[in-house]
């Protein structure tokens, strides 16, 4: 996936552990996308780009707003952004919680590279993601 920047589908990840932020930041920039870190959902929701966010990768657990909790108010504001919520901590009962409330994937720390890039693969290509970032052309029908 080559081209501007501005041209390639907007991964965003909210992460409070830096590291962990760091190296989901570089593995999604290693498959072509533009990718954006924000250290909680806060800073994220103040985004001025926010809309052209073609998927949100959020941990599950931070200080403050937690990634469901984030996932919840974007579409309460009607934000319907195609989220993989990952999480050093899972449980059954947060993955059912984070997968009935529409979240894509629910990944357990730490995961695969492949795991994560097939579920942003799903986001991408999600009837949710924003057209101008999903690597769809107009002319392409669902």
């Amino acid at each position: 996936m080559r081209g501007p920047v501005s041209d390639r589908p907007m991964i965003s990840i909210v992460d409070d552990d830096e590291t962990a932020r760091g190296g989901t930041m570089d593995l999604v920039r290693s498959m072509g996308f533009a990718a954006q870190a924000f250290s909680c959902g806060e800073d994220f929701l103040a985004f001025d780009q926010l809309p052209r966010t073609a998927c949100l990768i959020a941990d599950v657990r931070m200080p403050g707003m937690s990634g469901l909790e984030l996932y919840n108010r974007l579409r309460q504001s009607g934000q319907f952004i195609p989220t993989i919520l990952m999480t050093a901590f899972p449980t059954e009962r947060d993955r059912r919680r984070a997968l009935s409330a529409g979240v894509l994937c629910y990944l357990a720390k730490p995961f695969r590279d492949d795991e994560l890039l097939e579920c942003v693969g799903a986001a991408i290509n999600s009837d949710l993601a924003p057209p101008e970032n999903n690597g769809a052309g107009s002319d392409t029908q669902p």
